[in-house]
């Protein structure tokens, strides 16, 4: 059977670190045991790094958690280099996960962002959130 191959935003990668017992946490747990594919760009996984570096996210996890979850998402990753230029969303940055989901030929987009969600579906495939995501899955 053919790994599943998703994007999952920034957001939501951040809270499944940061509380693994809610949605995200559950969703990303989920995927992984299936053995789904993350799909990543240089950018998207910069972002995440970066973002998860910041201070305000001192008092919850530590540098040795953070690291050891960035490792353990990069060897679930898939690894796309964008040619598309895509601009569809209100937030640019957010076009970032679009061209990852387009080029890497990706099946799904997981977010909590509501400027991605509302342009489910993009280019057929689904954007959902992790509720979503796992309400699918039952």
């Amino acid at each position: 059977m053919k790994a599943e191959r998703v994007v999952v935003d920034t957001n939501v990668l951040i809270s499944a670190l940061l509380t693994p017992q809610g949605k995200a946490g559950q969703c990303v747990r989920v995927l992984a045991a299936s053995g789904a594919m993350l799909l990543f760009s240089r950018v998207t996984f910069l972002e995440l790094s970066s973002r998860l570096a910041r201070p305000k996210f001192d008092p919850y996890r530590t540098v040795e958690q953070m690291n050891r979850y960035l490792d353990w998402l990069a060897e679930l990753a898939q690894w796309v280099r964008p040619s598309v230029r895509i601009e569809d969303c209100r937030d640019p940055d957010d076009n970032r996960f679009l061209e990852v989901l387009v080029d890497g030929e990706g099946e799904l987009l997981i977010s909590g962002d509501s400027d991605l969600l509302q342009l489910h579906p993009f280019e057929g495939r689904p954007i959902m959130t992790p509720a979503g995501f796992l309400t699918s899955r039952d």
